[in-house]
């Protein structure tokens, strides 16, 4: 393998990153400068792609007409697009802004290369006639699965320059081990989100998206998708794959993205390009102008390329947020009980210290106390913020006191806040100084204001309002709510895109100075459940809601997709607990806690001793196989139809330890099962039992799979295993 840079005299150099080998070409004809990776080992299976389209349709064409014949163009690492350049054509406008005429120009300059101990660094330079040069940069450390990427613009001229396009990364030549167009071979993979329904895994070959090569290589094929708005979760995670199902290859990117991003899939001719980022001028309402001199850096991409299934390449992907992730308060994995679904916006100083009261011998650690706590004119809806004043009639001594009550339990006062909006009705909302604007208009979404986080005025307000609360009253748990979305852009001296992207930079900026205020606080980040589940707010917090879906049959289903995104030990899952519930019920909804942070709701007061003692007894479960839930690796096996709300079937989870000592085994039975019910394998090797939950009985041991007997639906169980030695 090549150590030396790229260049005219090397126009094909790879680079080693541990499991994965990164590959810059040269095309000789263009000199265009395309990357890809590649699994190691995978070097020798590379095939030379066709230069020639092949077949009676190309071969009578015109002689002028030879470009079309050429099977397979490169494309620029370092994809952009700049006002006052010609658009990109080949029917795209709206659809795509990949190939524009601004790329005709770029010329490779140098490549630089620094690799050591620590890991590797490649930057890649590229320079226009404009004056303007664009570096495309890599970064990888030792030890780790994924890799990041993203590009810088330097303007170098004397002129301002726009862009209008400027994505995170752009990774082609996709199949490098297929001659051709690798028909019936590729397929994209995508996570569909939505509210109370996050994370549905959709695969689909590339034929069924119409992203087959046109005959004449012409007419960009393109599956774009994305959102735009400060809802980053809505409608899919911001996640791709693209599939080699004859090599076994999978590539994979993933974005940490606050607001509005795009991903896309594309192809001109034989091989296919996948590219994100930040949004675009025609998606997004996003450009940036560089005064000269100027300078502009995209976000990092996280990508990474496996040998193996969904599964292997998520684990890998997620090594990225197991780097930013923040510490936890205590090694085991803190429990936790919100009152939401006790009081449904009606909590009082005695239901909440009574339920403390009640768990206080039991493992939970946190008690939060969600919306509701502050004063609301009759009449308004459930949610009423921006004021913030406690409501006296129910916590008649201020919340310190109710604190107090949980702290003498040994336990983490928690509360919760929409921190973000005003509601119609509350002085806040008549802040106009202090709040976004949209054309010039006030931006107000049902009853809701957004505080503008680009303002100085309203981080000192915010300070008063929230910081101060917290810190007097005594609370080391925040939840921060987010219950509806911005539109794609706001006013202010960028564009509408960028702006977004700057108060939401405010927005986290001020989790951060909570952070520093408070240190050691807990936060949690929630969105109407799963709408901020992307890497850079879960980066910032000890755990995410992990959904709204509070009693639906869909939770495991829900939990164990959110294995493949997000961190299973910053994954807050519900059970609501009612008395009225059968043992069966109770032990399905615990069950699931198990696929990542156990947090309950619900009439738990009062529940009668042999209900308790299921909740104890899942609790001391789950507190077992803490370490398998912070280090690990999960694999998802289902039998089951497509519905959620009404699911049939089964599904089990596997997580292994990270030293491949121990794991945890959760299935579940749906409403039907079929005649052999769940059939879980196991990784090689004898498993001895060392711990159980919902079964009656259970083997000692057990090696190639696991088969739990189901008498009713809807029904959940666990194993703790460990490895038998020698």
């Amino acid at each position: 393998m090549s150590m030396n840079s790229l260049s005219k005299n090397q126009p094909d150099v790879m680079f080693s990153m541990g499991a994965m080998v990164a590959r810059y070409t040269m095309c000789p004809r263009s000199g265009v400068v395309e990357f890809h990776c590649l699994p190691a080992g995978m070097e020798t299976r590379i095939v030379a792609g066709r230069e020639f389209s092949e077949g009676p349709h190309v071969e009578g064409l015109p002689e002028a007409w030879q470009s079309l014949q050429f099977a397979h163009d490169p494309e620029w690492l370092v994809p952009c697009h700049v006002a006052g350049v010609p658009e990109t054509r080949g029917f795209q406008l709206g659809l795509s802004m990949r190939g524009s005429e601004v790329l005709n120009g770029l010329r490779f300059d140098r490549q630089e290369v620094s690799e050591d101990a620590e890991g590797l660094r490649v930057a890649t330079h590229v320079t226009h006639p404009r004056g303007f040069r664009l570096i495309h940069r890599l970064a990888w450390r030792q030890g780790d699965a994924f890799f990041q990427v993203w590009q810088e613009c330097v303007n170098e001229g004397d002129e301002a320059l726009t862009l209008e396009y400027f994505p995170s990364f752009s990774m082609g030549g996709l199949t490098p081990f297929d001659r051709g167009e690798a028909a019936e071979a590729l397929y994209l993979h995508r996570f569909r989100s939505c509210w109370s329904a996050e994370g549905r895994h959709e695969r689909r070959s590339l034929e069924a998206l119409n992203l087959e090569r046109s005959w004449a290589g012409y007419g960009r094929r393109v599956k774009r998708f994305g959102q735009t708005g400060s809802m980053p979760i809505r409608g899919f995670f911001p996640w791709m794959a693209v599939e080699d199902a004859k090599a076994g290859v999978m590539w994979g990117a993933q974005l940490a993205a606050p607001g509005s991003w795009h991903l896309e899939l594309s192809r001109l001719k034989d091989r296919v390009v996948m590219s994100g980022g930040l949004p675009s001028r025609d998606m997004g309402e996003w450009w940036k102008t560089l005064p000269p001199g100027g300078t502009f850096a995209s976000p990092p991409a996280v990508l990474a390329c496996v040998c193996g299934d969904v599964d292997d390449l998520c684990h890998a992907l997620l090594g990225a947020q197991e780097r930013v992730a923040p510490p936890e308060a205590d090694r085991p994995l803190p429990m936790v009980f919100n009152e939401w679904c006790t009081s449904w916006g009606e909590p009082t100083h005695a239901d909440v210290a009574d339920t403390a009261r009640k768990l206080s011998d039991t493992l939970t650690k946190i008690i939060v106390i969600d919306d509701g706590w502050a004063t609301k004119p009759k009449g308004e809806g459930i949610q009423f913020n921006g004021d913030w004043v406690v409501d006296r009639e129910k916590f008649p001594g201020g919340l310190k006191a109710t604190t107090d009550v949980i702290r003498s339990l040994g336990m983490i006062p928690g509360l919760w806040f929409e921190m973000e909006v005003a509601t119609r009705g509350t002085e806040a909302f008549k802040m106009s100084e202090l709040l976004l604007r949209r054309g010039g208009h006030l931006v107000e979404i049902g009853s809701r204001r957004f505080w503008d986080f680009r303002n100085a005025e309203t981080v000192d307000l915010l300070t008063e309002k929230v910081i101060r609360r917290l810190k007097d009253d005594g609370f080391g748990y925040l939840k921060i709510d987010y219950n509806e979305t911005l539109p794609a852009g706001l006013d202010g001296p960028d564009s509408p895109g960028e702006e977004l992207r700057k108060h939401l930079a405010g927005v986290q900026a001020f989790i951060r100075k909570i952070q520093a205020e408070i240190p050691g606080i807990l936060v949690e980040n929630c969105s109407s459940g799963g709408h901020r589940l992307e890497p850079s707010f879960m980066g910032l917090c000890a755990m995410g809601s992990f959904s709204d879906a509070h009693e639906t049959w869909s939770i495991p289903i829900i939990a164990a997709n959110l294995q493949r995104l997000i961190l299973p030990r910053q994954s807050q899952i519900w059970c609501v607990l009612h008395p009225r519930d059968s043992l069966t019920r109770i032990r399905y909804g615990l069950a699931a806690t198990f696929l990542g942070r156990m947090a309950i709701s619900g009439e738990v007061k009062d529940l009668n001793p042999e209900q308790m003692e299921t909740l104890k007894r899942a609790q001391a479960f789950l507190d077992g196989c803490a370490d398998i839930i912070r280090r690990g690796k999960s694999r998802i096996i289902r039998g089951m139809g497509e519905s959620w709300n009404a699911p049939r079937g089964w599904q089990g989870v596997v997580r292994v330890s990270e030293d491949g000592s121990e794991l945890m085994a959760v299935a579940h039975v749906f409403g039907d099962a079929g005649g052999a019910g769940p059939v879980v394998p196991l990784p090689p090797g004898d498993w001895r039992v060392a711990d159980a939950f919902g079964l009656e009985a259970c083997p000692e041991r057990l090696s190639g799979s696991w088969r739990p007997k189901a008498d009713e639906p809807f029904s959940g169980f666990a194993l703790r295993l460990r490895r038998v030695q020698g």
